[in-house]
């Protein structure tokens, strides 16, 4: 299903054991724009320590309860390999992180999750790259990108207001786009697929539509549902085919 990420932030983290925190933050691969961590607002728990946690960790989210089950103990977040405060997540603390849990390397693959297109725990793992041939990673704050300009191949169109996210994949399948400085009150929807570069240093990120496209595109309200019938009239109109016919069948969690 898919969520906006400022839906899913505030949403409380349960442990096997109690409670953890709520969610804060998201940490997305800008390469293949895909979610790998929560970050966890604990409250002071774990002091300054800056604590992630791995979709392969996550249960379905009960949107009634405004709760996201982790499927770890609170004495397996607090024995992980730890990431102090405000430090960027390097490769070689994700050959710690990863085999610590006995996850698959997401980067060690051909798809998103390496062996899977989605986070499937079941999967054995073979073994990490080195970090010289794994490279570091690039990950990216919801948080920090919420509000990037949004340049179109005619022109600048609005900014960045918010993300939606698959909560199977993980995967950020569009960002938000909120066009109010070109078409008062409108709100849009931009696939990734249709980046054509950005410049994280500017804050800008450029795609490879026309104003007059986007500024025809089917809208996305505030409670409006993104149901699959939406997401096909929006790739009808820019005449892109649909990422749900690029992609392996889901493989569940164990």
């Amino acid at each position: 299903m898919l969520r906006k990420a400022k839906d899913l932030s505030g949403y409380k983290l349960s442990a096997l054991d109690g409670e953890i925190g709520a969610v804060q933050d998201f940490y997305f691969d800008d390469q293949s724009w895909t979610v790998r961590y929560l970050i966890a607002d604990t409250g002071g728990w774990l002091g300054e320590r800056t604590v992630l946690i791995s979709p392969y960790a996550l249960e379905p989210a009960k949107f009634s309860e405004r709760v996201i089950p982790v499927d770890l103990t609170k004495d397996q977040i607090e024995s992980s390999p730890s990431l102090a405060a405000h430090k960027p997540v390097s490769r070689q603390y994700e050959m710690q992180y990863y085999p610590f849990f006995g996850w698959p390397a997401y980067w060690d693959g051909p798809y998103a999750w390496g062996p899977t297109a989605y986070p499937a725990r079941n999967e054995r793992w073979m073994g990490y790259p080195s970090r010289t041939e794994a490279g570091d990673p690039h990950l990216r704050s919801t948080h920090d990108v919420t509000g990037h300009r949004i340049h179109a191949k005619d022109g600048d169109i609005g900014h960045v207001d918010d993300f939606v996210i698959d909560d199977e994949s993980w995967a950020i399948r569009y960002l938000i786009v909120d066009t109010r400085n070109w078409f008062p009150g409108k709100k849009v929807l931009v696939s990734p697929q249709w980046i054509r570069r950005v410049s994280w240093s500017e804050a800008k990120i450029f795609v490879n539509l026309s104003r007059e496209a986007i500024k025809h595109s089917p809208e996305i309200t505030e409670e409006a549902l993104i149901t699959r019938d939406y997401e096909m009239e929006l790739y009808r109109h820019y005449n892109q085919p649909g990422y749900w016919a690029k992609e392996p069948a889901i493989k569940q969690h164990s």
